[in-house]
């Protein structure tokens, strides 16, 4: 007996002597006994589709899908940024000794939280603003305000909020470093553990640690400029005005310094820096003002200042003055 399976029917087909013949509905295979093959079930039939169901089949498959309406897109409109607060505000400030007008109606806003550079010729009137701006010099005409507090109309609110180092400071020389620090920290109106806690960080951070016990007066000139920094910050205000902080300090030092500043400024701090160094400024500040005669010429972000040349060719520039060197002819003829 020979067994054939038509695999598209389904079906089992048995040739015998007597003729084809096949079980309808076997699913066995070849060597399945004939009697278990008719023993097995046949397979379920799948159920009729009704003829709604499949028109609704038909109708589905024939019929092009209608796309989805696309919703409108809603432009956000863009976050409006929130302006800055501003940290230092000069409006129309005037300074004139005798018939020369040093600062001629300077108005000027700094924004907190950043780090800003004044620069400007020999007698421009940085030097004079900045003593005005601090309260060491009363104006002639106009206003300042720190953190919105008029520094003439309430000096006392105005310098809790400001660190100063002016330009040709002198310290209380005959004092340790240590004991200008407590003063100064006292003076403040801060408690005694919290000036011994920062004095230390201060020293420590301006490398001052093996020199407090010693007089300021036998300071060297960039340790006597580290020493007033220190006293200047010990308070923690929010605005810091240094003239010329890095005058005489040295090369590693004032790397530490400005290190210090930026992190300063990093948490909120702002810092108006005088220099007449170009490159420092134009490195570690983030606007700039250049003052000639009294006056603001340019004023703004650095990139913005500098208009695609450096910080020096913009000021040369704008300051103008620069002359040949001429008629000195005699420097090329040695005397011996």
């Amino acid at each position: 007996m020979l067994l054939f399976r038509d695999a598209p029917a389904g079906v089992w087909w048995r040739a015998t002597e007597e003729g084809p013949s096949h079980w309808y509905g076997c699913a066995v295979e070849p060597d399945t006994n004939p009697t278990d093959a008719a023993a097995t079930p046949a397979p379920r039939k799948p159920a009729a589709r009704s003829t709604a169901s499949a028109r609704t089949a038909t109708t589905t498959s024939t019929t092009p899908r209608k796309p989805a309406a696309r919703k409108p897109r809603v432009v956000k409109p863009a976050e409006e940024v929130a302006p800055r607060e501003v940290a230092l505000r000069l409006s129309g400030l005037v300074k004139r000794f005798g018939d020369k007008t040093a600062v001629a109606g300077i108005d000027l806003e700094i924004a907190a939280g950043s780090f800003f550079g004044i620069v400007g010729p020999n007698g421009a009137g940085k030097t004079t603003t900045l003593s005005m701006v601090t309260g060491l010099l009363k104006p002639d005409g106009g206003t300042v305000a720190v953190d919105d507090v008029d520094v003439w109309a309430d000096p006392v609110a105005a310098k809790r909020k400001m660190g100063v180092l002016p330009d040709r400071l002198r310290l209380f020389d005959r004092l340790t470093g240590g004991q200008l620090l407590y003063y100064s920290g006292i003076l403040r109106g801060l408690d005694k553990a919290t000036v011994k806690s920062r004095t230390a960080d201060l020293a420590s951070a301006f490398g001052l640690d093996e020199s407090l016990d010693r007089l300021v007066t036998d300071y060297s000139a960039g340790m006597t400029k580290k020493l007033a920094l220190a006293a200047a910050m010990i308070h923690s205000p929010r605005l810091l005005v240094l003239d010329e902080p890095f005058e005489s300090v040295d090369p590693v030092s004032a790397a530490n310094i400005i290190e210090i500043l930026q992190r300063y400024v990093a948490a909120g701090g702002t810092v108006v820096l005088s220099s007449h160094t170009m490159n420092l400024i134009e490195r570690v500040c983030d606007s700039v003002a250049i003052v000639v005669n009294g006056s603001i010429l340019a004023t703004g972000t650095m990139a913005a200042v500098r208009g695609g040349k450096s910080l020096e060719e913009r000021f040369v520039e704008l300051a103008g003055g620069r002359k040949a060197a001429e008629g000195l002819e005699w420097l090329n003829i040695f005397s011996d």
